[in-house]
């Protein structure tokens, strides 16, 4: 069974330095604390994969592999790759295993049919993104921007707002329930954001960062990066001075910071998944679920992408088809 420890499978992804954020070994030790079991695999050295599984009643699983590291085993060569998958997921007694492959939709055609994958109608991330390319200059980037967006940057520094980085996480986690009872969203526990920030920032792939007035946060963010890619996965502002625009400066200097960690893709994770017409045209006047960050996102002058749709393995035909039905009436 080519299951390994953690400390190969950050040996392993030594050599595919390209890696999601979800594959890094330090995203599996996190979920480990909050009710997951990290599994790594690795076959011949070239194919590898992490996944989570969530316990389930009566000791059943739901197996999750988010944005797998591409090897190859999409093609014909990964039939023993997913042997493998399948063995460790039917030792975990799961249900199923939901793959969300790291890939956008355009580029991603696997064969379902050699592979036995169930297209599935649900997503654990949000599908859709917009990705800003920082490879060029400050300037560059800066011009490819919404002018209000641009104006806004400079009137949060023209207005007093200075930006560095953070290490009060209580106070970060205050910021985001603050912002999840405004825009209504879900926030992780105070023990889950420092658990975050314990394990990304030690190995350098992570930094927290607060927009200040006169000494006052007014907003927060963590940034995360690894090779070529930088993510903004957590951002909180609380309801003081935002006529200074803070966000706007921190989303900036979140930006040079990952172009100084050398990369060259900005995600910033999660917009409503309809189409950039849709979007355009309602954005304005919406301000439910993911509509409100839109309007901020956009500005940034990024590209409008989305992600492969997730796929399925099925392990217990009955139960997944209980779940499907438990998907479809709560979404």
């Amino acid at each position: 069974m080519p299951e390994v420890n953690l400390t190969d499978w950050n040996h392993f992804l030594e050599s595919h330095p390209d890696a999601h954020l979800l594959q890094m070994g330090e995203w599996g030790e996190l979920k480990k604390g909050f009710g997951w079991k990290p599994v790594r695999i690795i076959l011949n050295n070239e194919m590898g994969c992490q996944i989570l599984f969530r316990r389930l009643p009566l000791g059943l699983t739901l197996g999750y592999m988010p944005k797998p590291i591409d090897g190859g085993q999409w093609t014909v060569d990964g039939e023993q790759f997913w042997k493998e998958v399948d063995s460790v997921c039917k030792k975990n007694r799961a249900v199923f295993l939901k793959i969300e492959p790291d890939a956008w939709d355009n580029d991603f055609q696997p064969s379902r049919e050699a592979f036995n994958f169930q297209l599935s109608t649900h997503n654990i991330q949000p599908p859709r993104t917009i990705t800003i390319d920082i490879k060029d200059s400050e300037e560059t980037i800066l011009a490819r921007m919404k002018p209000k967006c641009r104006y806004n940057i400079r009137l949060a520094e023209k207005k007093g707002i200075t930006v560095r980085a953070w290490d009060d996480i209580s106070a970060f986690h205050e910021m985001m329930t603050v912002t999840g009872g405004r825009d209504n969203f879900g926030v992780h526990s105070l023990e889950y954001y420092q658990r975050v920030y314990e394990l990304f920032h030690s190995k350098g792939t992570c930094e927290l960062l607060v927009a200040e007035y006169e000494g006052k946060p007014l907003a927060s963010l963590m940034v995360f990066a690894n090779a070529k890619r930088a993510w903004y996965v957590y951002g909180a502002s609380n309801d003081n001075e935002r006529n200074r625009m803070p966000t706007y400066l921190l989303q900036w200097e979140a930006i040079r910071w990952a172009k100084s960690h050398g990369c060259e893709e900005y995600d910033l994770w999660g917009v409503p998944d309809e189409n950039e017409e849709t979007l355009e045209a309602n954005f304005e006047s919406r301000h439910d679920g993911l509509w409100g960050v839109y309007r901020f996102k956009r500005g940034f002058g990024g590209q409008l992408k989305r992600a492969a749709q997730a796929v399925d393995r099925i392990y217990n035909p009955l139960l997944y088809w209980l779940y499907t039905k438990y998907i479809m009436r709560n979404s």
